[in-house]
């Protein structure tokens, strides 16, 4: 359910119209809370609920190809640059100079591409579930970093990676599946973490050898809405928006590889960060899988002033979790952002 303190708000500009939910007081510290595939503004609901009643200025855009945010009918919009100037122009709209940026899911790039590229607009960037890939969140930089015990190369050359590939080779099919009824397709993808998952091959690492999603049938299984993770309100938010708007904007996020790794090399210092990063591990994601593999050495290397945490939750965090995200959150900005945190009233 979406707090009733929010409000709701668009950023227009000349390329680009960003939708917007926004609650707390409008002169506190500046939270910006970046969602990811196929997901919402209103999948922060916890968090900016609990944040905005802290004193912070909470702030959570409908990402493009999302939402009432435009929807461009040309996969190669979908950029990392094009999306990370969406977020700038964001920052500009709201009259800030800076702000605390934190992503979930493809909202990681997202925000460690703000951080690696604009450092002057990141007093601080927080991401769950996707470490930063300096080279770029991509197949051709997350495959050397594949666990290759449980994925050997001969049967699995793309690792749990293969579904991104098979966005590429097969995005209409993909976006065809995933749209046939979305109500379906969310009660499918938005369920609890499941520890048993671990030491098991992710299936996404079959989805070319199945012919797509869901087995490779047209539709979406009927499975029971996981409570764990969004209530019944909250299902249709998304399914609604989703029929709406299709899955050629969110799948179109995937199939832009190249540009994204010639974006990643414009980084600024090499893409080495020197703010406070956090960094928030799923216990049981098993496509990032981040815990016990390498996936996130990348990252330690690159970062400063590194922060981890675990949470024992499946990929959709912030949702199956909100209390123990929220207090992962808040420790780090009491302690690694002490001056950024609200003046007392």
């Amino acid at each position: 359910m979406m707090p009733p303190a929010l409000t709701e708000h668009v950023c227009k500009t000349d390329r680009h119209t960003t939708h917007y939910l926004q609650g707390g007081p409008l002169d506190g510290p500046l939270l910006i809370f970046v969602h990811g595939w196929p997901e919402l503004a209103i999948s922060w609901r916890s968090q900016l609920a609990a944040f905005a009643a802290l004193g912070f200025r909470v702030v959570a855009p409908d990402m493009r190809g999302y939402g009432r945010s435009s929807v461009p009918d040309r996969s190669d919009a979908y950029t990392m640059a094009e999306i990370t100037q969406d977020m700038v122009e964001l920052l500009a709209h709201l009259g800030r100079d800076t702000a605390i940026w934190i992503g979930h899911d493809w909202g990681g790039p997202v925000v460690w591409s703000i951080a690696s590229h604009h450092p002057a607009l990141c007093a601080g960037v927080a991401s769950l579930c996707v470490p930063y890939q300096p080279e770029g969140f991509a197949p051709q930089t997350l495959m050397p970093l594949i666990d290759r015990v449980l994925y050997p190369a001969d049967q699995y050359p793309a690792g749990q990676w293969d579904y991104q590939l098979y966005y590429i080779e097969n995005l209409e099919n993909a976006t065809r599946t995933l749209q046939a009824d979305t109500v379906r397709t969310i009660k499918c993808l938005f369920r609890r973490g499941d520890p048993a998952g671990r030491d098991k091959q992710a299936v996404t690492a079959y989805l070319r050898k199945a012919g797509g999603w869901f087995g490779g049938l047209a539709v979406a299984p009927d499975l029971p809405r996981d409570e764990a993770v969004i209530s019944e309100e909250d299902l249709h938010r998304y399914a609604s928006a989703l029929a709406r708007n299709g899955f050629f904007g969110p799948d179109s996020w995937y199939v832009n590889p190249d540009a994204n790794i010639a974006f990643a090399r414009q980084s600024v210092d090499g893409g080495r960060l020197a703010m406070p990063v956090l960094f928030l591990h799923a216990s049981y994601d098993w496509i990032c899988a981040t815990e016990h593999t390498r996936l996130a050495d990348p990252m330690r290397a690159a970062c400063s002033r590194l922060t981890e945490g675990v949470v024992a939750s499946g990929h959709w965090m912030q949702q199956e979790k909100p209390l123990e995200v929220n207090a992962h959150l808040a420790r780090w900005l009491a302690t690694a952002l002490p001056d950024y945190w609200p003046v007392p009233r």
